[in-house]
């Protein structure tokens, strides 16, 4: 178990099921906070067995290679790809909530990881590793945003999406639970404006958003009825850069953090469409 894990654990402790995460990105203090209908305790209880509970298994290779040659000129900046994480143990007699609960509370284990363009989160390259430059200013451990959506749902249930964007965004058949699973991912489109695209999402539904060229650049994850936000605005999480503000009008910083979802801004007034991977009993 990683120090992130750890930190994440404690925080259930001491604060029973709700929490925001550990606020690592400087002295940001966020508004918004998650209440989950599962004990923590429980939704992590997976990360405790292999491979789930040793962060240097997290790639296809070996840890003693991460920083080799030969990694270095196959994977350049973006470093080692994941490994596919199995099917957590009972997968099948799972619920559906406890599932979007437990997509939810890996990703808020990685509130303020940076965002870089590398594959896994705990890949921290050297000083004198190629770096595709980010707002971040320095190289360090962290992911992009499909990256990032991708690994909640590897590591969290097993399922592994492309990680990149376009790929991502355009496949509905997925790998997982597991090797030798398959998952079918249904699309959502807004056919009724901001409202009633709120009340359609749910908790883990991942939606896409289209960039200034009018084309699918960008990835987060409804946060739904676990989200608290002062305002009542729905809230996301995703890895993102420092354009954002808060319910404060405080700037966001860079990286894993929950985001509000407003309808005169960037994420809604730019939404493609989302896709459901966890489906109701």
């Amino acid at each position: 178990m990683n120090l992130k894990q750890l930190l994440v654990l404690f925080g259930s402790a001491l604060y029973g099921a709700s929490m925001t995460g550990p606020a690592i990105a400087g002295d940001y203090v966020s508004p918004y906070s998650l209440h989950y209908s599962i004990s923590q305790d429980e939704l992590l209880a997976p990360n405790n067995e292999p491979p789930r509970n040793d962060w240097h298994l997290e790639a296809n290779v070996p840890y003693e290679e991460w920083y080799s040659r030969r990694v270095r000129k196959e994977c350049g900046v973006w470093g080692p790809h994941p490994r596919h994480y199995p099917r957590i143990s009972g997968y099948e007699s799972r619920s559906a909530m406890w599932k979007r609960n437990r997509v939810l509370a890996v990703a808020a284990s990685y509130i303020g990881l940076p965002y870089q363009h590398h594959h896994i989160p705990d890949w921290d390259p050297p000083p004198d590793w190629p770096w595709k430059p980010v707002d971040y200013g320095r190289n360090s451990k962290g992911v992009d945003c499909s990256d990032f959506s991708s690994w909640v749902y590897n590591y969290g249930l097993g399922i592994k999406l492309n990680t990149g964007i376009k790929e991502q965004a355009e496949s509905e058949d997925l790998k997982g639970p597991g090797e030798d699973g398959t998952t079918r991912a249904t699309t959502i489109r807004d056919d009724n404006g901001y409202v009633d695209l709120c009340k359609k999402l749910k908790t883990a539904d991942l939606l896409y958003i289209r960039n200034r060229k009018g084309e699918v650049g960008h990835v987060i994850m409804w946060v739904g009825e676990h989200g608290r936000s002062p305002d009542g605005t729905p809230l996301v999480i995703d890895c993102t850069g420092p354009d954002h503000k808060d319910s404060n009008g405080n700037t966001i910083p860079i990286g894993v953090q929950l985001r509000p979802f407003r309808p005169n801004e960037w994420y809604y007034k730019s939404f493609s469409h989302a896709h459901r991977i966890i489906h109701s009993e």
